[in-house]
């Protein structure tokens, strides 16, 4: 009964159903983006997709990452451990146990993310994403040992970045490489309901953005010389790639596109995936005067200086938060190749969608093929690019090409 409850107050925060103002306003800036019917994905004889239920009876599922050279993977929970999960069981030593140094009491806080150095298999580094014990936001780095990559010393743990909080709320942390050698992490606007801090248009703060930076060239972290405000004289942060964003869960970069996929969590009305690139730094995603295409705040609504979302869907019976997947890449299942996958975290369906030449193509919605999957939490992917689902049921699902039968 205690774990119904608590998922039940969970659906309940991320919905965030409020009646204070200021209101979503029926006008909008542009029509929400509508990918109309469902269009053929595939060739006709593609069998299409099954979930396969890899382990379950695990408890607050918030990441999942492979192991290179390994069927294994690494699984966050939020209460402090990263789990090895090998050949769907639940190795009995974590990778690391964090639980002293890490508060999930509120449901937004936790470890929530562990990501892999791109040299991993050289330099055994492995990026964390935590609140810490006096709730605040923490990026760290671990090392793994050398002689046996299912083990990290917390000895080794390196803080790289801290960012205070002042609420449970909007704390994202989603954390990844890029094909430029930085890591990307995203970070939301700390507040709950309405920004109440005004942090979505201050990039004076590190709130409401996605942050690029350059782990291997300085102590603590270098910025790299393209990011948009490092010469800015306006007193931006200069580890800002991206800002107007309200809790960002959970960016994703295609290495073959450069494209950098960031859904946001809406409040009251829409549920969004925004688009920049490698290239193309200082986007601003509108929070708090916009929600998606939606007004939010009436008294200054204007799209001037934003960036649109390239598609997003409305709360009214269709979801109530987003959760970003991820472009699927894997060996598997080549005829899915550039199909970015995301979930709502309440009615627990899969979609995806190819962007392509600025425009969303290939809508589909997999509820045909393997139905809902609970409580989504997170995506991730092993070593060979499949794609995994998590959610609160303690459950992980990998999606598979179907069976013929």
């Amino acid at each position: 009964m205690f774990r119904w409850l608590a998922a039940v107050a969970l659906l309940l925060l991320a919905a965030e159903v409020v009646l204070s103002d200021p209101p979503i306003t029926e006008a909008t800036l542009v029509p929400a983006t509508d990918p109309g019917a469902p269009t053929e994905v595939l060739d006709p004889d593609f069998a299409g997709l099954e979930a396969t239920l890899i382990a379950e009876g695990l408890q607050g599922l918030t990441d999942v990452t492979g192991l290179p050279g390994s069927d294994a993977f690494l699984v966050t929970d939020k209460r402090g451990k990263v789990l090895v999960v090998e050949d769907g069981r639940v190795l009995p030593d974590p990778f690391i146990d964090l639980t002293d140094w890490v508060e999930s009491k509120g449901n937004e806080q936790g470890l929530v993310t562990v990501e892999l150095h791109p040299d991993f298999e050289n330099n055994r580094k492995v990026y964390l994403f935590f609140t810490d014990v006096n709730e605040d936001s923490q990026l760290v780095e671990v090392v793994a040992s050398q002689s046996d990559q299912y083990r990290a010393d917390i000895g080794s743990l390196r803080p790289i970045l801290e960012l205070p909080q002042d609420q449970q709320y909007h704390q994202s942390g989603s954390i990844e490489f890029g094909p430029d050698g930085n890591l990307w992490l995203s970070l939301g606007d700390g507040g709950w309901v309405g920004d109440p801090f005004q942090r979505g248009q201050n990039p004076t703060n590190l709130f409401a953005t996605v942050v690029r930076l350059d782990v291997d060239g300085a102590t603590p972290y270098g910025i790299p010389s393209d990011n948009p405000f490092v010469d800015s004289p306006d007193g931006e942060r200069r580890e800002i790639w991206a800002y107007g964003l309200r809790n960002p869960w959970r960016i994703a970069i295609d290495d073959v596109t450069g494209d950098i996929y960031i859904p946001d969590v809406g409040q009251e009305g829409s549920e969004e995936v925004n688009i920049s690139s490698l290239g193309d730094g200082g986007r601003n995603f509108g929070w708090s005067i916009t929600e998606g295409t939606l007004c939010f705040r009436t008294e200054i609504c204007s799209s001037e200086g934003q960036t649109l979302p390239i598609f997003e869907y409305l709360h009214a019976g269709d979801g109530c938060a987003i959760v970003g997947g991820g472009v699927y890449r894997g060996e598997a299942i080549p005829e899915l190749h550039g199909h970015y996958f995301f979930a709502d975290y309440c009615l627990g369906w899969v979609r995806s969608f190819v962007y392509a030449d600025g425009q969303v193509t290939q809508f589909h919605d997999w509820q045909d093929d393997f139905g809902r999957l609970g409580t989504v939490s997170s995506f991730g992917t092993d070593a060979s690019g499949e794609l995994y689902v998590t959610n609160l049921q303690g459950e992980i699902w990998r999606l598979d090409r179907a069976s013929d039968s």
